[in-house]
């Protein structure tokens, strides 16, 4: 099976899903819909866009080295076990559960197949899912490196306890605690009703601008006031209220 690649050059501003391939896109939810159950939508995200590095303990427990996995034969462990869970916040109507793993005759890579739809997820199509993704939530790429084999161990051990506390303490609600901020800021022009229909681009977006504005009026005070030198600061996207996008 060929499928044929798809560029994603819409604005995320425009749409409420991003197609990936002919067949397949990403779903872009509104803060509204993400906040019906917050806990299981960032979840599922965490599994969707995972890293070796962001889920070293649990491979550390099924015996597989992080620094030797790839991010794409990750996902392929993770979406295996995801597929039969509602995912229709990030695929729409598509049915995940039908999809099969499976080996693509034309050049030998390990794929995703749903056959009754005809659609292929491969390391292309998975790069291109993850990189909206991460657009749509303002997510990072976590890429840690150790040194050697005593930084690992210490970066293990680190991760464990982090991830003790975390199960311990219970999930802490990040986008409601957001909404609340945001709408409670002079910047923000929406209300609490009016935010619930804004896509999660959008919102985050929004934040995302907020946080330039005020970091450049904090900036702008300090030079007009003679506390800050503006020759010696060597980061000059601080000097602009625009967030540009990367």
């Amino acid at each position: 099976m060929t499928v044929r690649k798809m560029g994603n050059k819409i604005s995320l501003l425009k749409c409420g899903k991003v197609p990936i391939t002919p067949q397949l896109y990403v779903r872009i939810p509104t803060v509204g819909e993400v906040l019906d159950d917050e806990q299981t939508y960032f979840s599922i995200l965490s599994s969707l866009i995972a890293t070796p590095s962001s889920h070293m303990v649990q491979l550390d427990k099924v015996g597989i080295d992080f620094t030797e996995i790839k991010d794409y034969d990750l996902f392929l462990m993770l979406f295996d076990m995801l597929k039969s869970e509602d995912l229709s916040l990030f695929f729409g109507d598509m049915n995940t559960s039908n999809f099969e793993m499976g080996i693509n005759n034309q050049n030998g890579e390990t794929v995703f197949y749903n056959e009754t739809n005809n659609i292929m997820i491969d390391m292309f199509v998975y790069s291109q899912i993850v990189e909206i993704l991460r657009k749509i939530t303002l997510s990072e790429k976590k890429v840690i490196k150790p040194a050697n084999e005593e930084a690992k161990r210490y970066l293990l051990e680190k991760e464990k306890k982090k991830l003790k506390r975390s199960m311990r303490e219970g999930y802490k609600p990040y986008l409601e605690s957001l909404v609340i901020a945001l709408v409670n800021t002079t910047e923000f022009k929406y209300n609490y009703e009016e935010v619930m229909n804004l896509s999660l681009y959008k919102f985050n977006q929004s934040f995302k601008q907020i946080q330039s504005k005020i970091s450049f009026d904090n900036t702008m005070v300090g030079v007009y006031t003679g506390n800050i030198d503006t020759s010696k600061i060597s980061d000059k996207s601080c000097l602009s209220w625009l967030s540009i996008q990367s």
